[in-house]
This record gives C-alpha cells, sequence and structure tokens, in this order.
C-alpha cells in the first residue's frame, strides 16, 4: 500500500503493507458495508481513483471481496442459439456489457482488456463484481473522451504521434515479459501454498478491528453552542444517535448511513480517537473527541478481536500474492540476461546536453 492515508480519524504514521492485514477480515468477505476511505481530515466515501485499463493485472493488487457465486459463468460463457439466427447468436455470444449514450463496450473487449492475466488471476478478477464494474466504467470514459479527440483530430498531432509510437512500443514490451515470464498455472501448488501459510501464520493476524458510527461538528463559527446542543440530545435520548448523525452530523457521507463509518482496524485509527475506544462498551456513545477538523462523537457498533484466518480463508490471496512474486523475480532475471548479453553504453555528454538543444512546446487542446 504505497499511497498515504489522509488525515483525520485514520493514523497516518501506521498502515498494513502485509497482503493480509491490508486484507479484511474473513467475515468481511460477504459484508454489504461500504468500503471507505478518508477525505481531508473526516471520515467519508472516496470515488475509486481513475485506473488504466490496457493493464488489467493492476486490479488484482486490490482486495477481493469473493461473493460465493461466481460470476465466471456470466462473464466467460456465451450463448448459442439455434442455426440460422446468426444475428441473435453474435448478439447473445457477445452481450453489451456497458454504454454511455450510443456507445458500448461488449464482453469480448472487457475480456480484451485482461491482456496476460493467467487462469488464476482471471478467477480471482471474476470474483469481483465492484472491480469488473470499475473496468467496464473505465473503459466507457476512455470511449466518450476518445470520441472527442477524434473529431478534434487530436491523433494527427505531431506530439500525439510521437506519444502513440512510444505507447505501442511500451505496450507491446510489457505484454510480453509478462506472458514469458508467467508462472506455469500449476504454481504454486497445494504443498507450496500449505507450506507459505504456515510460515507466514504470523504475518496473517487480522488485528482488532472497531465497527463506528460518528456525529461530526466541524471547527468553525459556532461549532461550541452545537456541539453542547447535540450532546444535550444523545444524553436525553442516547438511542437517537442515528437520527441526529442524520440531521447534524456535517460528514454528508456518513450521516447518509446514520453516521456509520465501517470497519478500521486499530492501526487505522488516529491515536486520539483508539485511546477512546477500549472504555466503550458496544453502543456506548463517546465523549467529543477534538482533533484538527472538528469535533468527533463515536459510537462502537461491534468490536472484532484479533485472529488468524484458517487457511482456506486466504488461499486464494495467498495464490494470488505467490503467483505476483514469482513473476516478478522471472521479470527481474530476464531484464538481467538481456543486459548481460547487450550492455547498455550511454554518451553522458549528449544526454546532458538533450533538454538545453529541445524547444520548450507547449500544445494547446483545440477548441
Amino acid at each position: 500500500m504505497s499511497e498515504k492515508l489522509p488525515r483525520g480519524l485514520a493514523n497516518t504514521d501506521a498502515g498494513a503493507r502485509n497482503l493480509f492485514r491490508s486484507s479484511p477480515p474473513h467475515h468481511e468477505l460477504h459484508s454489504s458495508t461500504t468500503a471507505l476511505s478518508l477525505s481531508e481530515t473526516r471520515l467519508s466515501a472516496k470515488p475509486h481513483a481513475p485506473f488504466q485499463p490496457g493493464d488489467a493485472r493492476d486490479l488484482l493488487r486490490n482486495e477481493f471481496r469473493a461473493p460465493k457465486a461466481s460470476l465466471r459463468a456470466s462473464l466467460w460463457s456465451c450463448v448459442l442459439l439455434c442455426c440460422g439466427w446468426c444475428s441473435l447468436v453474435m448478439a447473445e455470444s457477445d452481450p453489451v456489457v456497458g454504454s454511455i449514450g450510443e456507445i458500448e463496450v461488449h464482453q469480448s473487449e472487457v475480456l480484451a482488456s485482461f491482456g496476460t492475466l493467467g487462469s488464476v488471476e482471471k478467477e480471482a478478477l471474476a470474483r469481483d463484481p465492484a472491480t469488473l464494474n470499475k473496468l467496464v466504467h473505465s473503459l466507457l470514459v476512455q470511449r466518450v473522451i476518445l470520441q472527442e479527440a477524434l473529431a478534434k483530430k487530436w491523433d494527427e498531432e505531431a506530439a500525439t504521434q510521437a506519444l502513440i509510437k512510444s505507447t505501442r512500443e511500451a505496450a507491446i514490451t510489457d505484454s510480453y515479459l509478462k506472458a514469458v515470464n508467467r508462472p506455469p498455472e500449476s504454481y504454486p501448488s497445494e504443498t507450496e501454498l500449505k507450506a507459505a501459510y504456515e510460515n507466514g501464520r504470523a504475518a496473517l493476524t487480522v488485528p482488532r478491528s472497531f465497527r463506528l458510527a460518528q456525529i461530526f461538528v466541524a471547527e468553525e463559527a459556532g461549532a461550541e453552542k452545537k456541539l453542547k446542543a447535540v450532546q444535550q440530545r444523545l444524553k436525553e435520548s442516547p438511542a437517537s444517535f442515528a437520527q441526529v448523525a442524520r440531521e447534524v452530523s456535517e460528514e454528508k457521507e456518513s450521516a447518509a448511513r446514520d453516521g456509520e463509518i465501517g470497519w478500521l482496524r486499530e492501526q487505522q485509527i488516529q491515536p486520539e480517537i483508539l485511546a477512546q475506544l477500549p472504555k466503550l462498551k458496544v453502543n456506548a456513545i463517546s465523549a467529543p473527541v477534538r482533533l484538527k477538523d472538528g469535533w468527533h462523537i463515536l459510537k462502537v457498533l461491534d468490536v472484532r478481536e484479533p485472529f488468524t484466518p484458517i487457511f482456506d480463508q486466504v488461499r486464494a490471496q495467498l495464490a494470488q500474492r505467490m503467483r505476483a512474486e514469482k513473476s516478478s523475480a522471472n521479470i527481474q532475471a530476464y531484464v538481467s540476461e538481456v543486459l548481460q548479453k547487450h550492455p547498455v553504453a550511454i554518451n553522458g555528454v549528449a544526454l546532458s546536453k538533450l533538454m538545453q538543444n529541445t524547444p520548450a512546446t507547449d500544445a494547446g487542446v483545440k477548441p
């Protein structure tokens, strides 16, 4: 996890780097709770950052929430109809999976974006409807923007032509490297998987987690008066927390869910907040905790004690992780071998003068 967690209730100084520590507990795999991130200094839902659909392997770095019912049948299968109904057969065998106006994305185009993924990676991707949804969404947005760019003949610009050439070469190289260095489908074996599980049991422990709700009062003029009014309402009727959150909380995303934030692990929570949680029983309400952004009144909805998932619960993620590491090691060895056969020579003098002799260009977008 290279992205730094935003500030707020989340602890920016601590964060799990291990695959299993950064994955939700098994109990969460079938949860319908919205996955949350932090925006600015408040807890809120955050839209997914756009990704590059040309490299679907990047999707597999995300956490997979695998529903019991696999999507493989709906994703990979083609419906064949009676002979003679050619147009209908074509429509059924390559259905539209998304559209914006008249722009459509078909099943075959989604499959093509998977590139050089192996069967293990494809199965993992097929188990994650949210990621597939994001992929189709990105493809559609790309098509809309592409349509506009082509209408303005942006593809004929000299800078664009150079970019197309370099992008094509990079795509071919990347695809080839991944394909020739992909581990065999038999890797890892069941024996290798179990050995990795046993050797990494300590790292698999899922820390204590809290399911929280909040009422947020922002730091601004009149905030203290508003805070006292909230406290008085909760004192008179603690059970009204959800209603007060909907009506008063100034963090709109959680307010729309009766103040619910969702599940957070200990190391994701700011120390000031975390210090209050062990003192609270389930459904207890905290005193206001002041952070840089304002006051947070918290309610503990549920608590999960630390636990280590069993082998079957992490088997798929472990296989995916091992294959990714094996592929990375294979690529590094392959590149090293290429460099040994073809030593690189760089003209430092010419390189230092490169930018001096290159005129600056600012290509404006055509109106």
